[in-house]
């Protein structure tokens, strides 16, 4: 590990330098769309050395409209699905990547507490990734504080592109 320069919390644990070198080699960017995580994943991206070669921004839409204005999530996606749902999170990473113009987009939603929302349960969490190959969607469930279940999916969203960059550049 560098010696004191390296001093932001957002990276320990998490596989954001491996995400910014793999992007780099490959000459591609990212954006993101968050909800739940309120940019902690272009936080964690930004706090690599070199991120600006590879992240071309990140939308906040922690409010439900702005997930359609900002976005560009459909208003029939959020009146038939809501903001917690597996086709708001593909709309959203579509949207970061064709609104940022990047190869990829990242979108992150769910409900980090302290109450249920919309009948999903804390720790609900949809992740997206768009890419040239196609978005994929996951729903993930994590525990703990609101602080927990914020990092630890910003961490997997980073793992999740990491993995798909990875696998684009193999086949």
């Amino acid at each position: 590990m560098p010696s004191g320069q390296d001093t932001d919390p957002l990276l320990p644990g998490s596989r954001a330098r491996e995400l910014v070198e793999a992007l780099a080699r490959s000459g591609q960017t990212v954006a993101t769309a968050e909800s739940l995580t309120a940019g902690l994943l272009t936080a964690t991206v930004a706090g690599v050395p070199g991120a600006s070669r590879v992240l071309r921004g990140g939308l906040v839409v922690y409010a439900t409209d702005l997930k359609g204005t900002l976005a560009g999530v459909s208003e029939s996606t959020l009146e038939r699905d809501g903001p917690v749902a597996a086709a708001t999170a593909a709309e959203l990473a579509e949207g970061a990547r064709d609104r940022c113009r990047a190869d990829w987009g990242v979108g992150l939603t769910g409900v980090a507490g302290p109450d249920p929302q919309d009948g999903h349960p804390v720790g609900t969490v949809f992740l997206a990734v768009a890419g040239p190959d196609g978005t994929d969607v996951h729903r993930l469930s994590s525990g703990g504080t609101r602080w927990q279940i914020r990092r630890s999916a910003a961490h997997a969203a980073v793992s999740e592109l990491l993995d798909r960059v990875r696998a684009r550049r193999a086949g």
